[in-house]
Parts: structure tokens; C-alpha cells; sequence
């Protein structure tokens, strides 16, 4: 079964001028912003927030907090039988890069960071409420999240992969409203401290069919802690800028879609319950329609559902059910 698919990416620059692709989710991150009448102003205040930060965490023999410009990639995978010439549009992560000014080098930042999927998209916009219409009490359907884990870890074990990437992607995520975050002795240098939270979400359980362990950080003169997805060892892993890379960029955008949590004017104390309906908290500039970004993800689950999943569902399903890969 592992042989059946081949993956094609595409690469796109995240700058000021970016547009987003018609196979673009618009409910993802860096499209969300580049829309309407102030779309490039948006993409420019973003892009100068993850400088800013980036050089406040990388802040040794950077005493003007200046030396460092992030640059980010937009990595669109698409996915296709093998001999087939129509690819469908399966997930999206960005890449950094991190410019040295100093010595006018490039280093390799982070695969990962976003993580966009049209099939995440119908398992829990579409599928989970077809699911639960009508019942009382809410469940989750068997091999929930098993053919969307199966295809990631398809991608990331392919050639495809390889041949563009050094490393495991690293996914950051905001934390969850129906979990409490203990704070821990643990520090890292970088990643901050570290929360352990009072239970398991469903969120966790779908990332690790994807072949994903979660730990969770808060940096330092952050508002709140971050999930960080990843394989592999995500401590001893990633250099010190990679990983700063990968904080600066999805705090950003949390900055911006979570500002109840992320940007709250009071930061997160040893016990740590996070909440959208927070009211202490300051906006930035950006804006969003978080109803939009709801109604959205439902329309691209259909998509999946129609244009994807059931036409192939035999294959699909015979996947989903392969104990191993």
C-alpha cells in the first residue's frame, strides 16, 4: 500500500506580496492574512512581529537585537496515485530560514511550524459531526484520524521528503481550553519552561497517529506555553536557532489568532487554564473573522469528502486498516 501514492511539492515565498493558491486552505494561518484591503499591511507588520522576536530569543552576540531576518517558504504537498497525472492538495507546512547579517549567511530554520491539512479538515468539521448528529453524548468514530496519519507518515518517510528536507518537521500549535498546564523545574535554553498538562485531547491522539509526541514550553516573556509536535528528540534534535525559528513564527501567528491567550497581559502562572473568553489581553494591529474560519473549514471538508475521500474510498479505507508502513 505504501507504494500507491507519490507526492509533489511546491514552493512559495511568504512575504509582503504573497497571494494564496486556489488549492490554498483559507482557513490556514498565513492565507487568512493575505486577504482583504489591508492584505499587505498585515503580511508586513507579521513578517517584521517574527524579526522582532526572533532577535529577543537569539539575543546572544546580538546586542542591537538586529542581526537576524527570518524568511519563510510556504511548502504546499500534493498527493497522487502513482501513474495518475491529477495530484489533490493534501497538506501545507512553511519552512524558515534564518538570515545571518553578520556574516551575510543562510541557515536552515525549521520544517513544520503551521500545519494545514484538507483532510484534518474533514475528519473534524464534517466526519466527527455526522458522527455525533443527534446524540447525546459526544464520541469518536473508530480509526478516527488513521488514513490522514497514515498519509503524513507516508510523506515524511517518502524521498520526496528527503530529498528536501534535513530534518523531522517540528508542528506548533496553540494549547488546549480543556486542559489545565502544570508548570515543571524543567528549562530549556531556548524552548523555556516547561507545563505538563492534567490530561490527554483529542488533538494529541490524532497528531500521534500522525507519528507526532508533544511536549509543552512556555518561552521566555511568553504570554502562555506551546505545543510543539514532533518525531524524534525535539531537545537534542533542532539547534538553538532552529528552534527559536519555530517560536517566533507560530507565536506570531498565535498572537494574532489567540490573542485571549497569547497575547494576555498577565502570563501564565504554575497553574495554567488557557481560555478564549479571556479578557485581559491586548489586540494587535491584524485582524480576523474567527465565524469566517469556522464556516470555511466546514466547505473545504465537504471538498475532501467529494473529491477525494469517497471517490477512492476502497483504497482509503484499505490503507487506514495497514497496521504498519
Amino acid at each position: 500500500m505504501d507504494n500507491i501514492f507519490s507526492f509533489k511539492i511546491k514552493r512559495t515565498q511568504f512575504d509582503e506580496n504573497y497571494s494564496p493558491a486556489e488549492t490554498t486552505r483559507l482557513t490556514t494561518n498565513f492565507a487568512n492574512l493575505a486577504r482583504g484591503p489591508k492584505r499587505k499591511e498585515n503580511l508586513s507588520n507579521t513578517l517584521r512581529m517574527i524579526n522582532n522576536r526572533f532577535n529577543a530569543l537569539a539575543h546572544w552576540d546580538n546586542g542591537n537585537a538586529n542581526r537576524y531576518c527570518v524568511s519563510l517558504e510556504i511548502i504546499s504537498v500534493d498527493i497522487a496515485f502513482k501513474g495518475a497525472t491529477d495530484y489533490f492538495p493534501n497538506i501545507e507546512i512553511l519552512q524558515s530560514s534564518i538570515v545571518d547579517t553578520f556574516t551575510s549567511t543562510k541557515i536552515e530554520g525549521v520544517v513544520g511550524n503551521n500545519f494545514s491539512s484538507y483532510i484534518r479538515d474533514y475528519d473534524f468539521s464534517v466526519l466527527l459531526s455526522k458522527h455525533n448528529k443527534g446524540k447525546k453524548q459526544f464520541t469518536v468514530p473508530e480509526g478516527f484520524g488513521d488514513l490522514h496519519g497514515k498519509l503524513f507518515q507516508l510523506f515524511i518517510n517518502s524521498e520526496t521528503y528527503k530529498n528536501e528536507f534535513s530534518k523531522l518537521p517540528v508542528i506548533c500549535l496553540s494549547v488546549s481550553e480543556n486542559k489545565t498546564y502544570t508548570k515543571t523545574d524543567n528549562l530549556h535554553p531556548v524552548l523555556g519552561t516547561e507545563y505538563v498538562p492534567d490530561s490527554t485531547s483529542l488533538t494529541e491522539a490524532y497528531f500521534k497517529k500522525m507519528g507526532l509526541n508533544v511536549r509543552y514550553f512556555m518561552p521566555a516573556n511568553s504570554a502562555a506555553p506551546l505545543a510543539f509536535y514532533f518525531c524524534g528528540d525535539l531537545l537534542n534534535g533542532y539547534t538553538n536557532l532552529e528552534l527559536v525559528s519555530a517560536i517566533a513564527t507560530m507565536e506570531t501567528f498565535q498572537k494574532i489568532y489567540r490573542p485571549e491567550i497569547y497575547n494576555a497581559n498577565t502570563a501564565a502562572g504554575r497553574i495554567f487554564q488557557p481560555k478564549l473568553s479571556h479578557q485581559d489581553h491586548s489586540y494587535t494591529t491584524i485582524v480576523y473573522d474567527r465565524q469566517e474560519r469556522t464556516e470555511l473549514a466546514i466547505a473545504q471538508g465537504e471538498f475532501v469528502e467529494k473529491e477525494f475521500i469517497k471517490p477512492y474510498q476502497t483504497v482509503l479505507n484499505a490503507l487506514s486498516t495497514q497496521t504498519s508502513l
